[in-house]
């Protein structure tokens, strides 16, 4: 890897200002992006030869995907560029671990790894303000904004409604006070994008930087292709379940009307704390499958 293209991958970890990350923004637009052919052929080099400037140019490709994967991480109060330069420790990551023969695109594989080093990355940072450590209350950190855009709540100046705060906890399997909580921790710091850099008629906000409120085709064809894997490997691993499994966690996190532990535990006969280590077990099963299919 030349002395150029080694200082553009590592200059994002050390950014110090916003008028640096805003150039470290464009000059990642200049990086062609790569047909499926061509990504192919990079990678098989890459990992049968070590062809190291096979590996920078796909690495290069790439980091336009970062950067879209890690706006999505932006309000929960912390820096764009740390963030962006977790998710490229995890696109390197996939780079060494990819393997082309097996049939998936790199940008589809990569993204995982991406999102993986961001949420790590996220976890710790939020271990100072506790979050909690089970998978609910996981869940409930990286699904509060989302759950939220979908009630129509969108001014993070207002607290939850008690119906709003009462429909996310039944949705995540949570209590309304860790909606409270969780929402209270995550509406600060939001304002961060909307810092100037320049100066005069020439300035912009960093949010300008990062809209991005029309797809392109490339970034649509990623995310069929994602979704298309996602559903690929969930509907493999959900049937490694067993039925009383598979009914549970259909009617508990998947069906339209989720059915409470108390419905459950009714209909087949046994405790609430039952219902609850039978899905919590078949999550560990669906998780573990999915996790070494992708390895």
């Amino acid at each position: 890897m030349t002395q150029e293209n080694q200082r553009l991958l590592t200059q994002i970890t050390s950014v110090k200002s916003d008028d640096s990350f805003a150039n470290y923004l464009r000059e990642i637009q200049k990086f062609p992006i790569l047909s499926p052919e061509q990504e192919y052929d990079y990678a098989v080099r890459f990992a049968e030869q070590n062809d190291k400037e096979a590996g920078k140019i796909l690495i290069q490709s790439h980091l336009r995907l970062v950067v879209k994967i890690a706006k999505k991480y932006r309000n929960y109060g912390l820096s764009q560029s740390d963030l962006i330069a977790e998710g490229n420790m995890g696109l390197i990551h996939a780079l060494k671990k990819f393997e082309p023969h097996k049939g998936f695109r790199f940008s589809t594989y990569s993204m995982w790894w991406i999102r993986a080093f961001i949420q790590d990355y996220v976890l710790r940072s939020w271990s100072l303000v506790k979050i909690g450590t089970t998978s609910a209350q996981k869940k409930l950190f990286f699904n509060l904004n989302k759950i939220k855009k979908r009630l129509g709540v969108y001014n993070n100046d207002v607290a939850l409604p008690h119906e709003k705060v009462e429909n996310i906890a039944r949705t995540l399997n949570v209590t309304s006070q860790e909606v409270i909580d969780m929402n209270t921790r995550m509406t600060q710091g939001d304002s961060s994008l909307n810092k100037k850099i320049g100066h005069d008629e020439d300035s912009f906000e960093m949010a300008d930087m990062m809209r991005d409120e029309t797809p392109s085709q490339e970034e649509i064809a990623i995310d069929n292709q994602e979704k298309s894997r996602q559903s690929e490997l969930f509907k493999k691993a959900f049937d490694k379940l067993n039925p009383r499994e598979q009914e549970i966690i259909f009617k508990r996190q998947l069906a339209q009307d989720s059915q409470t532990l108390e419905e459950l535990s009714q209909h087949f006969k046994v405790s609430r704390e039952r219902i609850r280590q039978i899905e919590e077990n078949a999550i560990k099963k669906l998780k573990k499958f999915i996790t070494e299919s992708i390895h």
